[in-house]
């Protein structure tokens, strides 16, 4: 059998696409039609495809970027670590340096309650790894009917089966006949869209309070665990008023229900801390981590379980039947502790605290002024900008989710990456970017804003 990779051009290139690649999230026969865009090499805060063009890339990857492309340093860890010790499992009693230090180190840099971490190969993985925790803890604790999981409409844990059950997307449970037993959701703390004429300290408390009103209807006896984005990302950047994640924790506190925090985006400086929940102010007791992990170079992800769980797992569980192959990678391993490393040691998360993080959100509530945007909101190094019809009543278009696409396009055609989520424009960048990256990231933005206006306008 003779094998032949030939494409070279961008027309050979999508192709072949179209003939043998099924991608994720994607009507696949618009693509086909379309042709997908090629990247071919990328350096810094910048992508590059194969008709020659630079595209700023607003969405560091998805959402992982965040030591920026080409760094050398992560390249040589795993070909070190290659060389040494490709590959070896974590069961059968064994370990290997690289996964035992990358736990040392996580738990040097995350919040204090945590000193253990459970490795997965991605976030999904970890949102799956969470429901079978959650449940076996409470099994080991005789209280095995808190097998219920409260999360959130519109949250995004995953697409795996469990993943996409703990996730509030409509759109993701028409398929599949999700969510599986055992979860059930709560109002988002979406102030533009839920919040009508309350202020947002009120609304926040008054979401909150869903989660109260859920544990009481389906009874405390029966909850496990609420679990929740600090920043809800893909459902579009949704930042929680300030009374919101404070009420959560006094309800977890005054069930006894456990507090999941899903940074697998806010985590590894997102917000200008080490993780999501150290900005708001909350102590989750399970914590699902990946992307920034290894800013996107290798596939990894874990959970980090606090005292109190391990404790139980540990002294009383007996074995967790549940694990996977690559759990602890070992050149997986190596890049993330050489990429905590980066962001240690260049003060990287600092910077996004103090310097760069405020400067973005000073220049991406600039966009406000303009007239399709109904809210510029965002926090460390990210952002969401609301495309509406009309800013005094925050409406938006009756096709909702069009205006964002025509936005999408014009940013891929200017040299930006924005992602549209309906008609909420979306970023989060490398958290390398200089004060004249972001300059150059709102320059494009409201240009594409003004032809998104443009083609609204002759429409």
């Amino acid at each position: 059998m003779s094998v032949s990779i030939t494409p070279r051009t961008t027309a050979a290139w999508q192709a072949a696409d179209t003939r043998h690649y099924l991608h994720p999230f994607t009507d696949f026969k618009q693509l086909a039609n379309e042709g997908a865009r090629i990247i071919v090499r990328a350096d810094g805060v910048y992508l590059h495809d194969s008709e020659g063009n630079q595209i700023l890339d607003g969405m560091s990857g998805l959402w992982c970027v965040n030591v920026g492309y080409g760094r050398r340093e992560l390249a040589d860890a795993a070909y070190q670590q290659m060389l040494e010790l490709p590959y070896y499992n974590s069961f059968f009693k064994s370990s290997h340096p690289p996964a035992i230090e990358l736990a040392t180190l996580l738990a040097q840099v995350s919040p204090p309650q945590f000193s253990r971490v459970f490795y997965t190969g991605s976030g999904s993985e970890a949102n799956d790894t969470i429901v079978r925790m959650v449940r076996r803890y409470w099994d080991i604790k005789g209280e095995p009917s808190r097998r219920i999981i409260i999360s959130r409409e519109n949250a995004y844990h995953g697409s795996t089966m469990a993943g996409a059950s703990l996730g509030g997307m409509k759109s993701m449970h028409a398929q599949g006949g999700l969510p599986i037993p055992g979860i059930t959701h709560i109002e988002q703390p979406h102030w533009f869209e839920n919040g009508g004429d309350l202020p947002r300290d009120e609304y926040g408390l008054h979401a909150a309070r869903r989660l109260e009103a859920r544990i009481e209807e389906v009874g405390p006896g029966n909850v496990g665990a609420f679990i929740g984005e600090p920043i809800q990302g893909a459902g579009g950047v949704i930042i929680p008023p300030d009374t919101y994640w404070p009420e959560i924790q006094r309800i977890c506190d005054r069930y006894g229900i456990l507090l999941v925090a899903d940074e697998v985006i806010c985590g590894f400086g997102r917000l200008g801390h080490w993780f999501g929940s150290t900005a708001f102010g909350f102590r989750p007791d399970l914590m699902s981590m990946a992307k920034g992990i290894t800013s996107g170079y290798q596939p990894l992800g874990g959970v980090m379980v606090s005292d109190k769980v391990a404790e139980v797992l540990v002294d009383q569980g007996g074995e967790f039947h549940h694990g996977y192959t690559y759990s602890g990678h070992p050149v997986a391993c190596a890049v993330a502790a050489r990429n905590i490393r980066i962001l240690i040691d260049e003060g990287i998360v600092e910077r996004v605290r103090a310097d760069t993080g405020p400067y973005l959100q000073q220049r991406w509530r600039e966009l406000a002024a303009h007239p399709l945007v109904g809210e510029a909101r965002g926090m460390g190094f990210i952002g969401a900008l609301e495309l509406v019809a009309d800013k005094a009543t925050r409406r938006f278009r009756p096709d909702r989710g069009a205006t964002g696409l025509i936005c999408r396009d014009h940013c891929f055609a200017n040299g930006l990456v924005m992602r549209a989520v309906q008609d909420t424009m979306i970023i989060a960048p490398p958290l390398i970017m200089e004060r004249s990256h972001i300059d150059e990231l709102i320059e494009k933005a409201w240009r594409c804003l003004d032809l998104t206006a443009r083609d609204l306008g002759a429409r």
